[in-house]
């Protein structure tokens, strides 16, 4: 078995909108070096004069360098169906694996991780950056930041951790291990621990402050995805950097979580997650009677003059609202502003005629007037009852004027108002509900009382 040992140099952190401005391989046998690359790479996209200060490669150095393409050919030849070793591997395969991808290859080599490999061979270490654990283990690094400086020095690390122990390395390379995707300071066994359950994770640093928040229905499998799939793919190198730990809380539901995760979020404000912001331009749906006495619905920006049934962020969030109503009480599209020809003429099963006179105005308003009662109940006390996180519990929340007010887990179905815990009142929480009511089984909601103010934006916008 022969390893391919790599560092590069970046113009930056983000692999698809990076470039590579340098590259070395060390190709080692299992037992010594046997062969050394490098070269400077024109990246095709300006040098940062930050990429600059870290390691000296400046425009005028890769000008005339070849691009990647025409090196691809001879990089290839060195990877291929060896192991790929690297100082943070992910980082420097990412970036080489979409490069390759642009002239037409996937690599899928096996990859090894020299920070993994070395908490294990060399554990209780205060850092393991590469200049650190060289430093602690002698190993000199001659051109620190610099392709061939860095790959030499963990090629002679990597070898030492051969001969210390080998077995450490080669039960690494073991199918499904689960360690190839896991960000460097990332345990398995803490991997194996985090639950394949609805809740919300946190995302610790090596300080432990939480630095993401995140919620889903599986917690196990959105983790995996930060680091082997799509999800924020511009954040994946920033997180596998700095990533060391991770929390959870179970939720029971989809809705708690969404509902834990935005308080948590308003409570911890990780530097890794974005804000929700309030738009400046709300969006309405307005209600109204046409000639032939059916309900219609349209969907415009809120002003002054014009109070809706329901505000939306923008106007593709009050299509899917109303879309979810039309197939829920089987409405017309046309009727609901939707689109301008008639059911009849694109076959929507879910329209009962009211578009072609198919069916009696009386009918159709009795089905509007269902729906038109949700969203005004929706403004009212509501106390949502859920599955809990485990048998036997149940989930509670408490939306006042739509906005989340109190909740809480309890072991009973009786439940008050009082039983549940005190949350700041946070306006996005209003989205969440109007998102999920529709799912919610109608035994679950219960109107406790009216709200005399059934817009929760309009004190902050009008």
């Amino acid at each position: 078995m022969e390893f391919a040992i790599v560092d590069i140099e970046t113009t930056g952190g983000n692999p698809s909108g990076g470039g590579i401005t340098e590259i070395a391989v060390v190709v080692h046998n299992g037992q010594e070096i046997i062969h050394e690359f490098q070269t400077l790479i024109n990246p095709q996209v300006p040098v940062p004069a930050f990429i600059t200060g870290l390691t000296g490669i400046d425009n005028s150095m890769v000008g005339n360098a070849p691009t990647f393409e025409e090196i691809a050919d001879e990089l290839w030849d060195l990877l291929d169906g060896r192991v790929f070793v690297a100082h943070q591997v992910n980082f420097d395969f990412s970036f080489i694996r979409e490069a390759f991808l642009k002239t037409g290859r996937e690599l899928k080599s096996s990859r090894l991780c020299t920070v993994r490999l070395a908490r294990k061979v060399f554990p209780g270490l205060g850092s393991y950056s590469l200049g650190r654990i060289c430093e602690q283990q002698k190993i000199p690094i001659l051109a620190r930041h610099r392709a061939m400086g860095d790959a030499k020095a963990t090629a002679l690390l990597f070898d030492r951790m051969l001969v210390l122990n080998q077995e450490v390395i080669y039960s690494s390379l073991k199918k499904n291990s689960g360690e190839a995707f896991l960000p460097p300071h990332f345990s398995l066994s803490k991997f194996h621990q985090i639950p394949e359950a609805c809740g919300v994770y946190f995302m610790l640093n090596d300080k432990g402050k939480v630095i993401y928040v995140g919620k889903a229905i599986n917690i196990k499998e959105r983790f995996k995805g930060h680091f082997s799939g799509k999800i924020l793919p511009n954040l994946k190198q920033q997180l596998k950097a700095e990533v060391v730990d991770l929390q959870w809380q179970l939720t029971g539901s989809e809705f708690m979580a969404l509902l834990i995760e935005t308080l948590e979020i308003k409570r911890l404000w990780p530097k890794y997650n974005s804000a929700m912001k309030m738009p400046k331009t709300l969006w309405g749906l307005f209600h109204y009677q046409d000639s032939s006495g059916f309900y219609r619905f349209q969907i415009a920006k809120v002003t002054k003059s014009l109070k809706p049934l329901e505000t939306f962020f923008s106007a593709e969030e009050a299509r899917q609202f109303l879309m979810e109503a039309v197939e829920g009480y089987q409405l017309c599209q046309k009727l609901c502003g939707i689109r301008k020809v008639t059911c009849k003429e694109v076959q929507d099963l879910h329209c009962q005629g009211a578009c072609r006179s198919g069916e009696h105005p009386d009918s159709y308003n009795s089905r509007v007037e269902e729906f038109i009662k949700l969203i005004r109940e929706s403004k009212k006390e509501l106390l949502i009852t859920l599955p809990g996180r485990k048998e036997g519990e149940v989930a509670a929340c408490l939306f006042e004027g739509g906005i989340l007010s109190r909740y809480g887990f309890l072991e009973r179905e009786a439940i008050q108002p009082s039983d549940l815990e005190s949350v700041p009142s946070i306006p996005e929480t209003f989205y969440f509900l109007r998102q999920f009511i529709h799912r919610i089984p109608a035994a679950q909601i219960q109107v406790l009382e009216p709200n005399q103010d059934p817009n929760p934006f309009q004190l902050d916008f009008f």
